[in-house]
């Protein structure tokens, strides 16, 4: 029992390091640099205003085109500088006819009727890209009227490969899946920019980022999440990857806990599928503070927390009845307990799903659930070599 107990409690602190703790770590070391090394205030000086092509794959996705098109028009950077690239293939829906039936000479796109997945449409797209900075953004999602300008600013520092934006999730109505999925972001979003302020952001969101032209290699065309396998190869060769919250895309919810779910598993198997391609990331000794933000936020979530949740759970349980569950001071009885009633509660959380009724409080324990449930998805998805590169697009609410 021994064995079982180290067991436990090694996979307890791996759990609670991995949603917690290493969010309360960052935030200490966070403090500590700002005592050490002040921030330094950066003048102005001449405005940094290089030419800018905003990127969008896009596939099928028709009644998107104009809302986007407007929203793109109307970004707060100079008309001369900006171009808009949109990459169509495989599109069905009459998407590339829509976009050039309502766009302006800014506008380029370049459409091919083979589906190749989003990263072939990258891969492809960015041979026709010579601005210095690309900005890739989804075709559903709305960008903030400074986004741009914000992001290009941060490449002023020439240190700076990479700048993620902020993916903000619109609230509509009351499904767990929506109020949820919210609360997780503005939760990243902290970790985010305190992993900026510290060294580096440790992948960007698809939703918007930035990256200089000048660093983009071609990814595998299997890659299921393009935009951490390429935003973290840049910060392998030594640039950052910054991080300003006020350059947002906004974006509607999944429609239900189902579409979510898709999302999430498909995510999970893509996240599984870049620790594998990134092993040298693991390495401490080269690359040192960046591997340590990589474990702790990403690789972490993706292996060894998930498979501790269900190795707790056994185990506190064995341990319970081994040291006679009836006695108050067990702490792996009241651990077993505890356990119970959080599954309870997310059980109580997919009921108020299914009847539409919100409940704040059980929001976080059942969306929290989901994510480690999709990872366990995810990895056999990986193993079978079943997830398509192809996206499957998640519905979402409007």
């Amino acid at each position: 029992m021994v064995i079982l107990k180290v067991i436990f409690w090694f996979f307890a602190f791996i759990i609670f390091y991995s949603y917690i703790g290493y969010g309360v770590l960052l935030y200490i070391l966070v403090l500590i640099k700002r005592l050490i090394q002040p921030a330094t205030v950066v003048e102005n000086g001449d405005a940094f205003e290089p030419e800018v092509t905003l990127f969008i794959a896009a596939y099928n996705e028709k009644d998107y085109v104009k809302a986007k098109l407007e929203n793109s028009y109307k970004l707060d950077y100079p008309k001369g500088k900006l171009k808009i690239v949109w990459i169509t293939d495989g599109s069905t829906d009459g998407t590339p006819d829509v976009i050039k039936e309502l766009c302006d000479d800014r506008v380029e796109v370049y459409h091919v009727a083979v589906r190749g997945g989003k990263i072939g449409a990258m891969n492809r797209g960015m041979k026709f890209v010579n601005s210095p900075i690309v900005v890739f953004c989804d075709a559903n999602t709305m960008l903030g009227k400074e986004s741009i300008s914000r992001i290009v600013t941060m490449f002023k520092d020439p240190k700076v490969g990479c700048v993620s934006g902020e993916k903000r999730v619109v609230a509509v109505g009351t499904e767990v899946a929506s109020a949820s999925e919210g609360i997780y972001w503005k939760y990243e979003s902290k970790l985010k920019k305190w992993d900026a302020e510290l060294y580096s952001v440790v992948g960007a969101a698809g939703e918007l980022f930035a990256i200089r032209r000048e660093l983009y290699e071609d990814v595998e065309p299997d890659t299921l999440l393009d935009d951490f396998m390429i935003s973290l190869r840049i910060a392998m060769k030594g640039f950052r990857i910054k991080y300003d919250p006020e350059a947002y895309a906004m974006e509607h919810p999944s429609n239900d806990v189902k579409e979510e779910l898709k999302r999430k598993v498909r995510i999970s198997a893509g996240g599984i599928q870049s620790v594998v391609r990134l092993l040298p990331l693991l390495n401490f000794f080269r690359y040192k503070l960046l591997s340590f933000q990589y474990i702790s936020h990403r690789v972490l979530r993706w292996t060894l927390a998930p498979l501790g949740l269900l190795i707790v759970f056994i185990s506190s349980l064995v341990l319970a009845i081994d040291n006679g569950y009836a006695e108050r001071d067990n702490i792996y009885s009241v651990a077993f307990g505890l356990q119970v009633m959080f599954y309870l509660l997310v059980a109580a959380g997919y009921l108020c799903e299914i009847k539409k009724i919100r409940v704040k409080l059980l929001f976080i324990p059942f969306y929290f659930f989901i994510m480690n449930y999709a990872v366990f998805l995810g990895l056999r998805r990986y193993l079978k070599g079943s997830q398509s590169v192809n996206w499957e697009r998640a519905k979402r609410s409007k």
